[in-house]
């Protein structure tokens, strides 16, 4: 079972946190079930970058991103060289360490 640990985030996650995740289930998934509200526009079908994460530890033992994530990470706020959308991204043995970014562009947001 991997670790995932998220960095502290100002409004999402303040204090940080860390917790064991199933293998073969998606991080976005992951992060919503252990109580990080990360938005996720469209529903996890790819179709946004509204869950995008920077992978800071674990990054290569994740699968290569698919090229429709490549194309909507083109739209993201802060994307760097370990990007990805957290709705794509199925967990492995591998533990991870990501960083939330401060902004996201979702032009209707979930929350309140």
């Amino acid at each position: 079972m991997p670790v995932i640990t998220v960095l502290p985030h100002p409004s999402l996650c303040p204090d940080g946190a860390s917790f064991a995740a199933r293998s073969g289930a998606f991080l976005c998934d992951a992060l919503l079930r252990n109580g990080i509200k990360l938005e996720h526009a469209c529903e996890k079908s790819c179709a946004c970058s509204t869950c995008h994460v920077i992978v800071r530890t674990g990054f290569d033992s994740l699968t290569p991103a698919a090229e429709d994530e490549e194309d909507q990470l083109d739209r993201a706020w802060g994307v760097e060289a370990a990007s990805r959308l957290s709705c794509q991204v199925v967990l492995r043995q591998d533990d991870l360490t990501i960083e939330l970014p401060r902004y996201t562009l979702n032009l209707a947001s979930e929350h309140d």
